[in-house]
């Protein structure tokens, strides 16, 4: 089973063979429990259910708490599903951490990128601004003409115009790792990561 759930911590600096320095992301890697476990036969797909990071058992509703209790782990804070072939026989409560990775390996991590909310089209399109003369009024970061006329008579789909921006699910893949701290579950991901910290992360090592 090669997926886990983590949480970003931040960036830092890395130095790695002959001192050269490399931007990483740091990131706790679980523990994880595997609380549910789907199959073919009686759900009619395979998947696992993971979760990620201690709750108080007060502070979740009775239907999950019961879902815990009948998986026998303890209350957790995050819950993911993941679907992959094989996934039927994984144990329920099989404990997922960092002992899956090696230095060097590849991984594929998916997270939610920071929310920007309502932004125009120089933010969130890169369009430059009008000019500031020549007759420009109160228009300098509009988005100008659209070209619409009495045909189509309607603004085509995917047009560039303002916008709610940001708070997208982002993937990255190919992204290696530099470093593992096995006791603390910490990994150093070269490069960034979508999201802000604390951020959640579904993780997969990538088969070479």
């Amino acid at each position: 089973m090669d997926v886990i759930l983590g949480k970003k911590l931040g960036m830092a600096s890395f130095f790695g063979p002959a001192g050269r320095e490399f931007p990483v992301t740091i990131v706790q890697a679980g523990p994880c429990k595997v609380v549910q476990v789907k199959t073919v036969e009686k759900d009619k797909y395979e998947s696992v259910q993971i979760g990620f990071e201690p709750k108080k058992e007060s502070r979740v509703n009775k239907p999950l708490a019961g879902h815990f209790k009948k998986a026998g782990v303890e209350t957790l804070k995050h819950l993911r599903e993941f679907r992959f072939e094989g996934a039927g026989k994984v144990a329920v409560g099989t404990q997922i951490d960092v002992s899956m990775f090696n230095e060097g390996d590849n991984l594929l991590v998916s997270g939610i990128s920071k929310g920007k909310g309502f932004q125009g089209v120089v933010k969130r399109w890169g369009m430059r601004l009008q000019g500031g003369s020549h007759g420009t009024h109160e228009s300098h970061r509009g988005p100008g003409s659209i070209g619409q006329c009495t045909w189509p008579s309607r603004v085509w789909k995917g047009k560039h115009l303002p916008g709610r921006m940001g708070n997208d699910q982002v993937t990255i893949k190919n992204i290696e790792v530099l470093k593992i701290i096995p006791e603390k579950n910490i990994i150093f991901i070269k490069g960034s990561l979508p999201g802000a910290k604390n951020g959640i992360l579904k993780i997969w090592k990538m088969e070479v």
